[in-house]
């Protein structure tokens, strides 16, 4: 794995016990009081972590959303499964178009539209599922004590308000 710069705070040198390279300390200026770009690191580093536990290569966690969405929810559509997950036409498609190339996923035409899609899990799918769900909640149980138990509720709450206001 690429070894990751060191981020400094915004208007301060950083100060480390060992040297470092002057590419290994990265000043982040306005960034750092950026929520979105916080948010996208904790995003970054939370899909790296979550793909070493996986043990399922190739299965990002989006794919991981979509399919349990798909479980969730059978037989829904695509249009409602973009909505749902957040994912534009093309970015949707191309996952479900790997997830149906692994056996994964089944696409069956809407009977009354013949553009539309009904999703739903294969076998295959459902056990592949079934594996991913149990890595996925030892992940949620380290990301729980990252953030603390009583502080979750907070941050999932703060974070879908965002992705409602926003979306």
């Amino acid at each position: 794995m690429a070894e990751r710069a060191r981020i400094a705070p915004a208007a301060s040198p950083a100060i480390d016990e060992a040297p470092a390279r002057a590419d290994d300390l990265i000043r982040l200026g306005p960034l750092a009081d950026f929520i979105g770009f916080h948010l996208r690191l904790a995003q970054e580093a939370s899909f790296r972590a979550f793909a070493q536990r996986s043990g399922c290569p190739g299965i990002k966690p989006s794919r991981f959303a979509i399919m349990t969405l798909i479980a969730e929810n059978p037989g829904l559509s695509q249009t409602t499964l973009g909505r749902a997950a957040g994912r534009d036409k093309s970015t949707l498609t191309t996952a479900l178009d790997d997830l149906t190339r692994r056996g994964l996923v089944q696409r069956d035409r809407e009977p009354t539209d013949r553009r539309s899609y009904r999703l739903h899990l294969t076998a295959k799918g459902e056990e592949v599922l079934a594996e991913l769900m149990e890595r996925a909640r030892e992940h949620d149980r380290l990301l729980d004590s990252i953030v603390g138990p009583h502080k979750k509720p907070e941050l999932i709450r703060l974070l879908a308000r965002i992705a409602a206001d926003l979306g």
